[in-house]
């Protein structure tokens, strides 16, 4: 964020709200942490998901007058989402909405490995879920295998329904030690050349330690720094098909159900239908699918 904006997001906010000075109002994040409330953060996420000043104003304006102690950064993001979806034409709050669509993939990790091949796929990797491959000491189910320009690569997706749960280093080990196992293989259809693990959420610090000493690649959802996850998706423009707000939870769950993760995949308008999309409904679906996706 420039200085200009976060100077204008300062002098936007009143002095007080509640009764509790401006800067002073401790939120708590999803882990339980508490942190003091920083609309300068609001402002930067509301701008990469492409929000107008204007429209940013009234969110930021909106939330600082509803703050207050203890509040969770989930009943901001509502606040903000609310605004959002209500006040702006532009796809905006399906993009401010994509940790929480990640989550919505879930409760099984199946269609977060499905939605991991795709981005991969889109970033040009070859991309399959669910291989068998033989080891040097034992058969291992391999979440997603991915090959680009020679390189094969293992990777355990590790999928969190709470967005406070975290991966941790046992989950590092056990992924170094079945990549070695595969890296050893005597079957050359099932040797890989290094095994990668990657969550929707964050990995502890020993995670990352040890990920560090044993030259295991980690994915998270913002680690490594301006290159996880979420800055996958936005990059390739692969957005999960729970971005889209014009379709119900249970819609997007039938969908989900026959293997249909990214909202490109609803420019099929008899696809649509055939699973169960009202017909009166389907054209708004498509209209935010191709904003959203730039299809």
């Amino acid at each position: 964020m420039t200085e200009a904006i976060e100077s204008n997001v300062r002098e936007s906010l009143p002095t007080e709200y509640g009764g509790v000075p401006a800067g002073g109002v401790l939120i708590t994040k999803a882990d339980g942490e508490q942190e003091l409330f920083d609309p300068s953060k609001l402002s930067q996420s509301l701008t990469a998901a492409g929000a107008t000043p204007e429209v940013r104003d009234r969110v930021i304006k909106h939330v600082v007058r509803e703050l207050k102690h203890g509040m969770t950064t989930e009943e901001i993001y509502k606040h903000a989402f609310e605004i959002l979806r209500r006040e702006d034409r532009a796809p905006v709050a399906a993009r401010y909405s994509i940790k929480r669509a990640v989550f919505e993939l879930g409760p099984s990790g199946f269609p977060f490995e499905q939605f991991l091949a795709e981005v991969l796929r889109a970033h040009g990797w070859s991309a399959r879920t669910g291989a068998i491959l033989t080891g040097r000491c034992a058969p291992h189910e391999v979440d997603v295998l991915a090959e680009k320009d020679g390189r094969r690569v293992g990777i355990e997706a590790k999928f969190h329904n709470d967005p406070a749960g975290k991966t941790d280093i046992k989950d590092a080990l056990y992924v170094h030690a079945r990549y070695q196992d595969l890296t050893n293989s005597p079957d050359g259809a099932s040797r890989t050349d290094e095994g990668w693990l990657v969550t929707n959420t964050r990995f502890t610090q020993n995670a990352i330690r040890y990920a560090q000493c044993s030259n295991l690649t980690l994915i998270g959802w913002d680690y490594p720094r301006d290159k996880g996850l979420l800055a996958m998706i936005e990059e390739a423009r692969v957005h999960p098909l729970t971005c889209l707000t014009s379709l119900s939870g249970s819609e997007k769950r039938r969908l989900l159900d026959n293997k249909i993760v990214l909202c490109k995949h609803v420019q099929i308008g008899h696809l649509l239908e055939e699973y169960g999309i009202r017909s009166n409904q389907i054209p708004k679906v498509m209209e935010e699918a191709n904003r959203l996706c730039g299809i």
